[in-house]
């Protein structure tokens, strides 16, 4: 018996592990969107009638173009999928072994940790999940490059001084994907916005640049002695573009609220003093005595010329502000 196809309507969003009741805050707060999933598939939330170009920030990938697939065999699953396109990553919730040996009679897909530097190959890649024995909800659209919205990056446990640096490693890889600007190269000079303890700071001398790095307290104590690291102590948010001179790229990971980072972007972008700026952008815990996050804000910065806002896998309850020099 061969597999049958049904198309469905609307999209299917996969929110990041753990963030689901964020996903739909977002859902319900930004896009207005009021009613709940039609289903649920342990962070795949189904929608019916998902309007068209809308995609929350807290979705690592949406199928967009959703359809199921009834099968007999995991082979003919496999067949019907590669019959349709070449790649395809898989989310898992349930099923393991059957979603496995689906996985590994596609064609080969690198789901292992990567190496940085490293550049997000721009091929279009499938999504599909595995509901019941005989049924996949798949969709050979999505909205990411990354297999299943999804990037690991190999750990270094001995050097970096925080974690922090994976984020910045995953930044600038997004921002190349996303914006073209290529990653940060040897000799570029770079400010380091609230830098310590250094994670951010590290990535960036790995790359061989100099960076001026700012904060109230010091770097770890090699990076104080790294002779591509001139640090400044004190509130970077209080010096002006014209004292510190032009950057390749300025980065700021400070936990600040989102008016004062805006304030300090605005500044630098009229200055014309920076070329590439990512940012991360703290996000206000919502609470019952809380007001709501301020989507207006977050919209602000989204429209700032040349910029993508994204959440990445190894942000926390956070956003971070990607945005390169307009071209001329």
């Amino acid at each position: 018996m061969s597999c049958r196809t049904k198309k469905l309507p609307g999209a299917a969003l996969l929110a990041f592990h753990g963030t689901e009741d964020l996903l739909l805050d977002e859902i319900k707060d930004r896009l207005g969107i009021k009613r709940p999933p039609d289903a649920v598939y342990g962070d795949l939330l189904y929608f019916a009638d998902w309007p068209a170009d809308s995609l929350p920030y807290w979705c690592k990938t949406a199928m967009t173009e959703p359809f199921l697939l009834y099968f007999d065999s995991c082979k003919e699953a496999a067949n019907s999928l590669k019959e349709i396109q070449r790649n395809w990553a898989p989310y898992t919730y349930r099923l393991f072994r059957r979603s496995n040996f689906i996985h590994e009679s596609l064609p080969y897909i690198n789901l292992k940790p990567k190496k940085f530097p490293f550049c997000i190959p721009k091929s279009p890649i499938g999504l599909y999940t595995l509901i019941d024995e005989h049924t996949i909800i798949a969709s050979a659209k999505t909205t990411s490059f990354l297999p299943a919205g999804t990037i690991n990056f190999e750990e270094n446990h001995k050097d970096p001084p925080s974690r922090a640096y994976l984020k910045l490693q995953e930044a600038l890889c997004a921002a190349d994907c996303l914006l073209d600007t290529g990653l940060p190269k040897t000799g570029e000079r770079c400010l380091d916005a609230g830098a310590s303890p250094g994670g951010w700071t590290w990535v960036l001398s790995e790359l061989g640049c100099s960076v001026l790095a700012v904060d109230r307290a010091e770097l770890a104590s090699g990076l104080m002695k790294d002779p591509l690291v001139k640090f400044i102590k004190h509130d970077a948010f209080t010096l002006k573009p014209e004292e510190l001179g032009s950057f390749d790229w300025i980065f700021s990971d400070v936990i600040c609220y989102p008016e004062r980072l805006y304030k300090w972007v605005q500044v630098w972008i009229e200055s014309g003093l920076a070329k590439n700026m990512i940012c991360t952008i703290k996000m206000k815990i919502k609470t019952e005595t809380q007001d709501k996050i301020d989507w207006n804000l977050i919209k602000e910065f989204e429209n700032l010329p040349e910029s993508r806002i994204v959440h990445l896998n190894y942000n926390k309850h956070e956003l971070t502000w990607l945005h390169r020099a307009c071209k001329t």
